[in-house]
């Protein structure tokens, strides 16, 4: 499946000119004897051509290794015919509103592993497929049936390894059973009242008939944890309420921890808002609410970004980036506004840092936040910059992160923009730390280690 015909000779230009309607190929003199033509240039296409044995990730992304850039794409065996497991509908399970879902689709399963992991040259199209999970019998199986066509785990590069990922079909459909399965007790399951949802995505405005809230790829340090780690993160509603009932992550990046997850379950007896209450409290605050207006004059459309939701300072920080998009003409969205929330406060600034200065008092000296609404009891208010240092110090640091995160995103640089998000996430914990000015901390959710989860 590597390569594809060869422009060597004129009567072969003249014959693909006359099919693709395109003289270049004839007359281009950047066309000539090492040219091929590729007919696939999907690479889950031609990962699938392969193999067609594997179930592949709707999410195929690129990176750049050993010089070249290639697109990695996760592959799966899966099975409906293991014994006493539940089936799931993968393409409802994996359905948000990134992923459209699939009219008539007839992919039950209740088996599967991410046995391979696939790269695709993005310049000539080769197809390498490498084994991710040794232990799965299904791929040995094919293995037996295709000898040489997956190649061993060892070969994986050291720099290859370093863009791996937890894929995130697999997180959703594990996300689901774990909506229903974290109850161990059997009447209870039986009730189904402690069951929990994923939420709806809030910044779409429900839109779709399934609009769930897709998982996001954060940096972050979860409870337990010695240092932040790249993770795949969702929250957990309960089935009748839009209140928050979980945060759960995964480790994303390969080392001793990958496919560890970790869940933060909140007592009952707090009620932290979920996403769908935060974009509401976003919306209907008077100050923010007459600024998007005035963004919404003069032909433009404000556009929401990604709702993210992290665990920080005993507590759920929330951030959303505001876009602007002139409705005429050359239509790209451009970020205009932050919005932070925090407790009961919120706020929308120009940037992530300042936002971040508004809701915990970095430089306005005023009074701090009141009594957080969602169970977490916000400290006393830090003197303003000029007498916190710290706090001053850990702000400057989260806008100087924040601008090379953007920076590294707009240069491809995957590896810098990681570093970034690790040194935003340590510099937003360091100013939370230092608006407590030694108070002490509030109780945080009790952090709980479930196994790496599989669909059965």
């Amino acid at each position: 499946g590597n390569g594809g015909p060869k422009l060597d000779n004129a009567f072969n230009k003249l014959i693909y000119a006359l099919k693709f309607q395109s003289e270049q190929i004839f007359l281009a003199g950047d066309v000539n004897e090492k040219s091929q033509i590729l007919y696939d240039r999907d690479p889950v296409t031609r990962v699938a051509k392969v193999a067609p044995y594997l179930t592949l990730d709707s999410d195929a992304y690129p990176s750049v290794v050993d010089g070249r850039l290639k697109w990695i794409v996760d592959g799966y065996t899966t099975s409906a015919g293991y014994p006493y497991s539940t089936p799931v509908g993968l393409s409802d399970a994996i359905a948000d509103t990134e992923t459209p879902p699939q009219p008539f689709a007839l992919d039950n399963i209740n088996y599967m592993r991410n046995s391979v992991k696939a790269t695709v040259d993005a310049y000539d199209g080769t197809v390498s497929l490498y084994q991710w999970d040794g232990s799965d019998p299904v791929l040995k199986v094919w293995e037996q049936a295709f000898p040489g066509t997956v190649r061993p785990y060892s070969d994986i590069s050291t720099e290859l390894m370093t863009h791996l990922r937890y894929p995130q079909d697999l997180f959703k459909v594990q996300r689901g059973l774990y909506a229903r399965y974290h109850v161990t007790d059997p009447k209870a399951f039986y009730g189904g009242q402690d069951f929990w949802k994923v939420p709806n995505d809030p910044t779409k405005g429900g839109t779709g008939i399934v609009d769930p809230q897709p998982p996001y790829y954060l940096t972050l340090e979860m409870p337990g944890q010695g240092n932040p780690a790249f993770s795949l993160t969702t929250t957990f509603a309960p089935t009748s309420r839009d209140n928050l009932a979980a945060f759960m992550a995964v480790d994303a990046q390969p080392g001793p921890d990958y496919g560890r997850f970790r869940v933060l379950q909140l007592p009952r007896s707090l009620t932290v808002p979920g996403p769908g209450q935060v974009q509401n409290t976003f919306e209907a605050d008077p100050t923010i609410s007459s600024e998007l207006s005035l963004l919404r004059k003069g032909g433009s459309d404000v556009e929401f970004g990604n709702l993210l939701s992290l665990p920080v300072g005993g507590g759920l920080l929330y951030v959303e980036p505001v876009y602007v998009r002139a409705t005429s003409g050359s239509t790209f969205p451009l970020l205009q506004k932050v919005l932070v929330s925090f407790g009961n406060t919120v706020r929308m600034e120009d940037t992530l840092g300042q936002a971040l200065d508004a809701v915990f008092n970095g430089d306005s000296g005023t009074s701090g936040p009141p009594t957080d609404g969602g169970g977490t009891n916000n400290p006393p208010p830090s003197p303003g910059g000029t007498d916190n240092p710290a706090l001053t110090q850990a702000l400057a640091d989260a806008q100087a992160a924040l601008a090379a995160a953007d920076k590294a995103l707009k240069a491809g640089d995957f590896t810098a923009y990681g570093t970034a998000q690790k040194a935003l996430q340590d510099a937003i914990g360091r100013a939370i730390a230092a608006q407590k000015s030694g108070a002490s901390a509030s109780p945080s959710p009790s952090a709980t280690a479930s196994p790496s989860a599989s669909t059965s």
